[in-house]
């Protein structure tokens, strides 16, 4: 039978006009140089031309068989070498060639090389892989070799300093980061085997195994790559490193030769460019057509479990693999998708978007894989050229440096349905704004659809109700810890003791959580009707200003545990009713002195724009957490390299009575329900906790979840009463949220002022003992050590629950004229006790 016709190689165009040309060593028989790769001309003054792969699916759609089996196939190539299995089948290579070249059904090919690979004993080693171009390929070959894999990344990812740097000088983007989530996996024994697309002079490769030596010291090297066009300088200079750093270094390819550069080349290709400046390239601009061109698209279904990881970015173990697998199956089932699919994945993202593209393919359906990249490349519609069709689009990874991103040759390809894979962080408004990626996209398939696979790498799971807290699910997830097992509970009397002897602090332990009886309850429910209108309509206002201040609809509400939390679902809730949005809400822990929960920041910078963010608390008193909190955030900021685009200090309060803070629904100082009870109003979750026995340094803050007080809880009937009001004070709400956007709002901290004042009148010895206002006085009667109460005269009708509370603790209550609060709460200073 002869063999099918030979198709036009796509770097004939380039070698004609230039000269550059192509000399094979024929390494592997049946499969050539020119079978892996076509070329194109950079936008690049480092090397005028490139190399763009016939399996790598950067710069081509391609079967995913073809990509995962050449991968594969380079794995074998790698365990041939260190003896993990027998001879490679050498009919394997030919037959590679042949579908390559006549695009003949890859399945032959992909079954004969899986059947290899299940043949290989695993031995120990590391694989590393280079961004942004061999991610994939770095996963393939470990997971041909079941060795852990790791690679190289341009991401600053907060919370991971690098253990590796290096420098690719060819390359449009030069440095490489090495972001392991356990330093560990770049130590130990084997070979590290070090996997690119191409070998051209090694420079890079010594780099890395220069860093490697002085670092993680290795015995062997193994460079894995796709094409070796090494000259022989380079190969001469590769042998002496080794020589010098008393390593051995191989080199395993599936096709060697020298790429023929004419001394003359840059004389070529300038007149060249000029003349492609001048045609008309396909697709270089938006053609438009994406549906949802908003400030933000409806969030897509995460079909991708948390926990399961979508990369090596931070290290990739053996085990790893058949969860991928399983969790790209299952995105894989919920895509309703039409007869030919082109599968996208965004840079650096190739590996879970590779099992995706290979899990959607059926005999009924044609699925071809690429993914989109940093590097500009000359496009240019004309045959035997590798690059035809281009666009070009803003970064949209925030964890990423800007600048113009590009995906090729998608225009050829009549798609029924284009599927964008992205993960967490790159999930930005520059992906679905117009002239971004799914604008353009959508002028080339029928369907543009957007996965979005969670990045958890180094990260504790969250937490959520029923199994956390009294809270739903949906109503907000808990960055804390679990500590329901452990006993941390103190007597109120002696823990107050030790906290002003600086013997422990508050947030080492709990108090012992108070439980108010019969009546106090049942003045609760009274004090609850009287003003749930009125929290209401702050609710509604402090939503609405924060919205409006923001100029955005896609607020991300972070909480601060654990009085923000019920005003964050309420804040939610207001959002749903009043304008259909639907915020995501976290709580997380803030501790006076310890600062902001470092964890949970790095939770939140990795899911979203860290200006989507809005902070929310219940009141503020006299501004002692509000001054911690600015600090904590840029403290933060700064240790998660988030620099300009970090997070914003602004605060969102209910209440601010202390005038601390410029978001706010009211300055009155009143009843806030939440703050009249323990637990049993905040979700019958405690206060969090912080001390080194129970918290790690990876772990976030903890907290407890008294599940046994449920007959005593009234969380949701506090927050079902208050969303009841919506619809009655919704226009005042907004009216006084228009009112207050008119309004110079500037802190002038008159709390802390009455704060020092009242300090210096009663002779107490340090200004945290003393607690302005409602909700501040409320805590300090449930869960410390009470010696006073000051109240305001005018305002005693609003302190009925105040007054029941310090009968009960036998603290007396002394009216104090003109007191900027409606009351003030005196903690007792141990120091007198004698």
């Amino acid at each position: 039978m002869p063999p099918p016709p030979k198709t036009a190689w796509s770097g004939a165009w380039v070698s004609e006009n230039t000269g550059i040309g192509a000399t094979d060593h024929g390494l592997l028989p049946g499969l050539a140089m020119t079978d892996l790769f076509g070329m194109a001309l950079r936008v690049n003054p480092r090397r005028p031309h490139l190399l763009v792969s016939t399996v790598l699916a950067k710069h081509v759609p391609t079967d995913p068989r073809v990509v995962r089996g050449s991968g594969l196939l380079l794995g074998l190539r790698v365990a041939e070498l260190l003896g993990a299995v027998d001879k490679v089948d050498p009919e394997v290579f030919e037959e590679l060639g042949t579908v390559l070249r006549s695009g003949t059904d890859p399945a032959s090919f992909a079954a004969r090389v899986d059947a290899g690979v299940a043949a290989v004993e695993a031995q120990p080693g590391l694989v590393f892989g280079y961004a942004e171009t061999a991610t994939a390929l770095g996963h393939l070959v470990a997971r041909a070799l079941r060795m852990p894999s790791i690679h190289s990344t341009r991401r600053q990812v907060p919370g991971f300093e690098s253990t590796l740097g290096f420098e690719e000088s060819h390359s449009h983007a030069t440095t490489h980061l090495v972001l392991p989530e356990d330093p560990a996996l770049l130590s130990g024994t084997g070979p590290v085997v070090l996997v690119d697309d191409e070998l051209t002079t090694g420079r890079t490769v010594l780099n890395t195994i220069r860093e490697f030596q002085a670092t993680a010291p290795r015995a062997r090297y193994v460079i894995a790559t796709l094409l070796d066009v090494r000259r022989p300088e380079d190969r001469a200079a590769m042998a002496a490193v080794a020589d010098e750093l008393g390593v051995a270094i191989d080199v395993v390819a599936l096709a060697a030769g020298e790429v023929v550069v004419p001394d003359d080349v840059a004389d070529r290709v300038a007149p060249l460019v000029e003349e492609v400046a001048q045609r008309p390239s396909r697709n270089q601009g938006a053609l438009g057509g994406f549906e949802t061109v908003a400030e933000q698209p409806p969030q897509p279904p995460r079909a991708w479990p948390w926990g399961v990881r979508i990369g090596g970015r931070h290290g990739f173990w053996p085990d790893d693999e058949s969860q991928l697998d399983a969790a790209a199956a299952d995105v894989a089932k919920g895509l309703e998708v039409g007869e030919r699919v082109l599968v996208l994945g965004t840079e650096e993202l190739m590996y879970a978007p590779l099992a995706i593209a290979h899990a959607l393919r059926t005999d009924d359906r044609e699925v071809r894989f690429s993914t989109t990249t940093r590097s500009p490349v000359r496009v240019l519609d004309v045959d035997s050229y590798a690059i035809r069709s281009g666009l070009t689009f803003g970064s949209h990874d925030n964890q990423a440096d800007a600048g113009e991103r590009f995906a090729y040759n998608v225009a050829d390809g009549d798609w029924s349905d284009i599927v964008v894979v992205v993960d967490s962080p790159s999930y930005t408004q520059p992906l679905w704004a117009e002239g971004g990626l799914l604008d353009q996209l959508g002028g080339y398939a029928d369907r543009v659809h957007t996965v979005v696979l969670p990045v958890a790498d180094g990260l504790p799971p969250a937490l959520h109700g029923p199994g956390f807290g009294a809270y739903d699910a949906a109503e907000v997830t808990w960055l804390l810890k679990d500590l329901s097992h452990a006993e941390l509970e103190a007597d109120i009397a002696v823990r107050e003791k030790a906290i002003q002897a600086g013997e422990a602090h508050y947030a080492e332990s709990l108090p012992v959580e108070y439980q108010p009886d019969e009546s106090y309850q049942r003045l609760f429910h009274e004090q609850l009707a009287a003003v749930a209108s009125r929290v209401a309509t702050a609710v509604g206002a402090v939503a609405e200003l924060s919205r409006r201040t923001r100029n955005r609809d896609d607020l991300v509400l972070v909480s601060l545990a654990r009085a923000g939390t019920p005003i964050g679902i309420l804040m939610r809730r207001w959002a749903q009713h009043q304008h259909g949005l639907d915020w995501p809400h976290y709580t997380i822990s803030i501790v006076r002195d310890r600062g902001i929960d470092l964890i949970a920041m790095r939770y939140l910078a990795q899911r979203y724009e860290p200006e989507r963010v809005l902070f929310v608390d219940g009141w503020t008193g006299k501004g002692a957490i509000t001054r911690e909190f600015a600090e904590a955030v840029a403290l933060a900021n700064e240790q998660l390299g988030l620099g300009e685009r970090g997070f914003r200090p602004d605060l969102a309060v209910l209440a601010d009575p202390g005038e601390c803070v410029e978001l706010f629904g009211t300055r009155d100082d009143f009843l806030i329900p939440s703050a009249c009870l323990n637990s049993t109003v905040s979700g019958l979750v405690s206060r969090t906790v912080l001390n080194d026995t129970w918290i790690g340094p990876h772990d976030f803050h903890g907290a407890k979840f008294y599940a046994e007080l449920a007959e005593r809880d009234v969380s949701n009937l506090y927050l079902d009463a208050i969303t009841a009001q919506y619809a009655a004070t919704g226009a005042a709400a907004v009216a006084r949220a228009e009112e207050l956007l008119a309004t110079d709002r500037r802190p002038t901290w008159v709390g802390w002022e009455a704060a020092e004042r009242i300090r210096a009148a009663y002779g107490i010895p340090h200004i945290n003992l003393v607690k302005p206002g409602v909700g501040e006085t409320t805590r300090v009667l449930l869960r410390r050590v009470p010696w006073m109460v000051v109240v305001n005269p005018d305002r005693r009708d609003d302190l009925r629950h105040v007054e029941l509370l310090a009968n009960d603790r036998g603290v007396d209550v002394v009216p104090v004229e003109g007191l900027p609060y409606s009351c003030v709460g005196l903690i007792r200073p141990t120091e007198n006790d004698g």
